[in-house]
């Protein structure tokens, strides 16, 4: 697996332990439709929002925050995965979309920042 690959399994894994920890409901990891992907879907802890989680991970600081990668083509991808989603598993929640960034290389030295409803696609 290329070191990258290896990195952004590392930072799901993180990111999905912390909202873990937070009281969200992981249903499903790196799910792959129709050549889109999701990183993480989760239900809010009050079990009454499913958040789709793009999560952006980097060894270090750069010009660049994680974030910043999540762009206008970004979005529409992953709104178009939410709605196969939604539509195949016949989701009637509401749904909201949220970045985790870690940056660090280790859990022990590893920033996470949650950014709650972080975008909404139809806004674009």
């Amino acid at each position: 697996m290329a070191e990258h690959n290896e990195l952004g399994k590392w930072g799901e894994d993180v990111a999905a332990d912390y909202l873990i920890r937070k009281g969200y409901t992981v249903k499903d990891r790196d799910w792959k439709y129709n050549r889109r992907d999701l990183d993480l879907v989760v239900l809010s802890p009050d079990m009454t929002t499913l958040v789709i989680v793009e999560v952006k991970t980097r060894r270090g600081e750069g010009p660049l925050e994680p974030q910043q990668a999540v762009d206008r083509r970004k979005i529409r991808n992953l709104a178009c995965a939410a709605n196969d989603y939604v539509r195949l598993f016949d989701i009637e929640t509401e749904v909201r979309f949220d970045i985790v960034t870690v940056t660090g290389s280790c859990r022990e030295n590893a920033r996470i920042e949650h950014i709650e409803d972080a975008f909404n696609p139809l806004l674009l």
